[in-house]
Order: C-alpha cells, then structure tokens, then sequence
C-alpha cells in the first residue's frame, strides 16, 4: 500500500460564524459585516482555515510532482532550440515544425488520456492517478534517450514520446485538482499548482545553465564537444525519476464514491440540471462521450475561445528567440530569458487565480490575452535595451498567470464530476492543436518575410481574435433579473445557499440556470 492511501484529500470546509449581526463572507475570508468585520483572531483564524480549504493536501503534493517534472523538462527546453538552431543548422521553418510537435502530439493523446481516466476501475475508482503515472513516467523514460540520439529526426520522434506522456497526464492530473477542491476555490487551488509548477520552470533554465557550467561544455554546440548538454540530459532524467516516485507515494489513489473528495462543498455538478450539464450515465464511459461534450454550451464556448487564441499565441521558444536576437544578447545567457516569464507567472498565479474566483474566470482569462498582446507591442516598438526586455518577459509570464490555471478552473465548472477528465482533456486539446498551426505558420512566416515582420501580424491577428472571443464568452443574461446574478457572472443559486442560511454558492461565471 502507498503512502498516500492513507491520506485523505478531503478540503476541510471553514466554520461557518452564526451569531448574529456577523455573516461570513462567501470567500470564507472573514465576516462580511458588523462592527469590526476584519479585526480580531477570530477573523484571522477564519481566514487562515479558508486557506487551508481552498488548498487541499492533493493540490499541494500534485504541485510537488509538477514542480520536479518541470525542472527536468525545462532543463532540456532551456538548451534544445539553441542547440538545434546554432549547433545543427536547423532553420526557422523546421523547428516551427518540431516545436509544433511539442503541442502536435500532446494533443493527439491528450483526448485519449482524459478519457482512460474517467475510465473506472473493478473497485469503482477512476484511473486519474495510474494514466497520470503512465504519463510521468514516460516523458521519464525520453530524458536518458537524449544522450543517444543526435540527429533531427530521432530528436523529433524522443520530443514526440515525451509529449505523448505529457498529453496523457494533463488532463487526469487537472481532474484530481478540481475534483478535491470545493467549486468556489477552484482558482486559487489551479493557481497553488501552477505556481509551484512554474517554479519548476524557474528552477529547470537556472540548473541547466549551472549544468553546463559544471560540465565545462561550450554553449555553441558545434556538433563535436557536446558533453555540456549530455549531462544536462543526464541530470534532467534523474530529476524526472524523483517526480514519478512523489506521485506514486503521496498523491491519493481514489476519492469517494460519488466522485468527489469527502466533505466537500456544493458544486456546480450538484446543483440540478442546467443549461451547462449534460446527463451522465452509470455506464463505463466511451471515447465518442467525450466527444459529445461539445454539446455543453458553456464547454463549447470555452473551447471554440481556446482555440481562436491559441492559434496567433506565438510558442514561447520563438518569442525568446526574437527576444535574444534583439538585444544581441550572448548566446550563453540564452536558457536564463525564461526565468523572467517563470518569476513573473511564479508572483502572480495564487493572486490572480483568487482574483478569477471573484471577478469570473472567463474575464480574466480573456483580460490575460490582452496582457500578451501588450508584450507583443512592446517588443515590436523602438524602445529597447534591457529594460524593454525584462518588461517583456513580466509581461509574458502575467498573461500565463491570468489564463493557464484559469482556463482549467473554467472549464472544470462545466463538467460533470463523472466526465471531467474528458472535458478538461477537450478545451487542451482545442488549444494545443491551436498552438501547433501556429508554430508552424509563424515559423513559415520568419522564413518568408522574418521575425519582425512575422511577430506584427502575431499580434494584428491576435487583436481580432480577443475581439472575437469576447463576443464568444459574453455574459449570459441573468434569469429572474439582477437579484439572480452573482459577482462574477454566476447566475445559479446553490441549494442550501445563503438565502438557506448554508454555504455561498461558487462565484463562478460559467454555471447558468435554465430559463
């Protein structure tokens, strides 16, 4: 029996205040009125045990194995375009198409993946924990190969292996988070992971740099003196094992019965019928179901807005790149310029994941983009210098900071607890697939007319295609009046919500009420 079969990961759910003349807040942050409202220990306790609610013991060991995986994987990322564009000639337009293989493939498995998770097992528990473990385990297993292979080819089909682990674990792993935390939390705790997750991404370009210190390896790879990047391969595989055995240990193999941690709160998936479920059956569920879950119109909006933005997001590798050749930086400070992204994401996922649960996650999630695109202007203007660059970069990490654990929590809220490995799978899918069209237009686009040019029409594209899904995500009208909506764009009632002296509902903007 693994350690973590006996860990609960149940959300403790903060005591709610009676007396009179004092209601809790429905963020559980404190009273929400009467004399004194924010003072005293009582208040502070409240606060602290919201925390606590919010960030369930799952989340924080999932965070752990995202945080270890990450080091590893973006050791590599950190070093692989350099090495392919300076060390083995590959030019713009092939590695837009490697690096569209990255997303390409994640999302040809990312379906299957969410799906065999849903999938339960002869004791009645879904497969999240067993097809994430596959999936950690074989982006593992594509580290050590690094050392073995040296040509494009083999580089694409390991890189190719390795987003196959990645499609298969995202959305079982995403399903765990939502389904162990209370529905009115699911910002801040997506938030919790990606920041713990983005400190991996932090740490992974900081250890590859002092990799290939240590190693004494050139950082122009010239195909001849390359024992710099194998230990970088190396190390990055011994990491990726440690991340595999955190999972199987202290992540808990099952819920309960009805799917969902034990004690939890309300959620959406509980409240009735609505005009954004679908009815689920007992039946074990099928491929094509998840397919079927396009018919939710608050899952279709989502993804038919993931998509739009996904395909003018240019990939974070060519926006390093236009970024060093800019400046004319040395080609050896090259892995670090994603620290400025990973530390500005790393600040900002816990605020503004809070932030989504109150203001509504479609916002902000669409108030992301326009960060980016805020990025993509500053790098296209004269200014330079940088300073430029570092406003970039801050930039470039608070526009993952808004929409990455947003867009999960988002779609999560429009699941059925029994399909939210499938639903979760389809809006990444949706995106990823985006992203691989785009790798490769802009990539074709740098080698017709150049990085400049390519980058103007980025970000042209990218202004209608927010414009666009604005309209996609604009707020339903509220049934019943304005006494029917909730901050943040949530017109559904809970039963047992404070009008029935219960919890508040979640402060979603995704769950609508039938007319």
């Amino acid at each position: 029996m693994y350690v973590a079969d006996s860990r609960s990961s149940k959300a403790p759910v903060a005591p709610a205040e009676t007396r009179p003349g004092r209601r809790e807040a429905a963020d559980g942050s404190g009273p929400a009125d009467g004399p004194g409202a924010g003072d005293g220990p009582r208040a502070a306790a409240g606060r602290r045990t919201a925390v606590r609610a919010a960030v369930p013991g799952t989340v924080v060991a999932l965070g752990v194995v995202s945080l270890v995986t990450d080091v590893s994987s973006e050791m590599v990322s950190a070093v692989l375009p350099l090495y392919l564009l300076t060390g083995l000639g590959l030019s713009p337009l092939g590695f837009g198409l490697l690096d569209g293989i990255q997303n390409g493939f994640s999302a040809l498995v990312r379906l299957l993946g969410g799906h065999l998770a849903d999938r339960r097992g002869r004791d009645g528990a879904p497969r999240h924990k067993a097809v994430a473990a596959v999936g950690y385990g074989l982006s593992a297993l594509c580290k050590p190969l690094l050392l073995l292979v040296h040509t494009v080819p083999l580089i694409g089909a390991v890189v190719a292996v390795d987003r196959t682990g990645k499609g298969l674990r995202t959305a079982p792993r995403d399903a765990m988070i939502s389904l162990a935390t209370e529905p009115a939390h699911r910002g801040r705790a997506f938030g919790v992971h990606r920041a713990m997750d983005t400190a991996g991404a932090l740490l992974g370009p900081l250890t590859a740099f002092l990799v290939l210190r240590l190693a004494g390896g050139p950082m122009l790879a010239d195909g001849g003196q390359q024992q710099g990047y194998h230990a970088v391969f190396a190390v990055s595989g011994c990491v990726a094992v440690l991340g595999v055995l955190v999972l199987l240990l202290f992540v808990p193999n099952r819920l309960d019965a009805a799917g969902t941690p034990e004690g939890a709160g309300p959620s959406s998936d509980a409240a009735g019928p609505t005009s954004d479920t679908v009815e689920v059956s007992d039946a074990r569920p099928r491929l094509r179901d998840g397919l079927a879950l396009l018919r939710v119109p608050g899952l279709r909006r989502l993804t038919v807005c993931a998509v739009l933005l996904g395909l003018t997001t240019v990939s974070d590798s060519f926006l390093y790149l236009l970024v060093q050749r800019r400046l004319g930086l040395s080609v050896e400070y090259f892995p670090l310029l994603p620290l400025g992204t990973a530390g500005a994401f790393l600040l900002l996922a816990v605020p503004l994941g809070a932030l989504a649960d109150r203001i509504g996650r479609r916002r902000l999630f669409l108030a992301g983009h326009g960060v980016l695109l805020l990025a993509y202007g500053l790098l296209l203007s004269p200014l330079d210098g940088p300073a430029a660059v570092v406003c970039v970069l801050l930039l470039h990490g608070s526009f993952y900071a808004a929409t990455d654990g947003v867009l999960a929590a988002a779609a999560a809220d429009t699941v059925p607890a029994e399909r939210r490995g499938a639903g979760l799978a389809l809006v990444g899918t949706g995106q990823a697939l985006a992203r691989f069209a785009c790798s490769l237009a802009f990539g074709a686009l740098w080698s017709a007319v150049g990085g400049t040019t390519a980058l103007t029409w980025s970000a042209l594209a990218l202004a209608g295609c927010v414009t666009g899904a604005a309209f996609v995500l604009r707020e339903p009208a509220a049934p019943g009046g304005p006494a029917a909506a909730v901050p943040g764009g949530s017109a559904a009632a809970v039963p047992g919500g404070p009008a029935a002296g219960g919890p508040a509902a979640p402060t979603t903007d995704d769950s609508e009420v039938p007319s």
